[in-house]
């Protein structure tokens, strides 16, 4: 790796970090020299602008989240997808609380713009891999028998990022570990309901 792309490197794990406590949008070429403690000419020439440096931090991030989210449910020689989902949805958790409670992705992203915005386009990719991901893995676990054939698998994975998105703002308000009892409460409960076998299908 060159010195250059080492340098590159070095900033987005820093402006990483920044921008999970602070927001994507507090980042500023002035502010993450000072932080990286390089010039402001110097960081600029590697991005040339903030919405560069940005679009690059949306990039990075993608990267650690697979890495700390997906990749470690991957490696998992178990087969069921159930435990696949509960180790997705642990390292989900803790992504979400790695900095603050705050997850960049849904701090940053504002749909009203993803259509204009080359930055909130990114995001909104990002989201919808993570989605499509999710449904993915439940259309595995209808297959294989897990979970009930008469589950749409698109209406549970609406129904479990749902529970993401009130264990982020329960997070913030009410802390870590009521947050966490109440997500993983409803998370059995939604599970055993992909689990039952309705009537109908009898």
């Amino acid at each position: 790796m060159t010195k250059g792309r080492i340098t590159r490197e070095f900033i987005l794990t820093q402006a990483f970090e920044l921008a999970s406590v602070n927001g994507l949008e507090s980042l500023t070429i002035g502010g993450l020299a000072k932080h990286c403690g390089l010039s402001k000419s110097g960081l600029f020439a590697h991005f040339q602008s903030k919405e560069n440096l940005q679009l690059a931090l949306v990039e990075f991030t993608h990267h650690t989240f697979v890495s700390r989210v997906i990749d470690p449910a991957r490696d998992l020689d178990e087969q069921r997808i159930e435990h696949k989902l509960r180790c997705l949805l642990e390292n989900w958790l803790n992504w979400n609380h790695s900095f603050q409670g705050s997850c960049l992705f849904l701090d940053a992203w504002k749909d009203a713009q993803s259509g204009r915005c080359p930055l909130q386009a990114a995001l909104k990719r990002t989201i919808a891999m993570w989605i499509d991901y999710l449904v993915i893995q439940i259309e595995k676990g209808i297959r294989n028998g897990e979970f009930n054939q008469a589950l749409d698998p698109k209406q549970a994975a609406f129904e479990l990022y749902g529970l993401y998105l009130s264990a982020h703002l329960f997070y913030s308000i009410h802390g870590k570990s009521e947050s966490d009892r109440y997500f993983w409460t409803a998370v059995e409960q939604l599970l055993q309901r992909w689990q039952s076998i309705l009537e109908s299908s009898d």
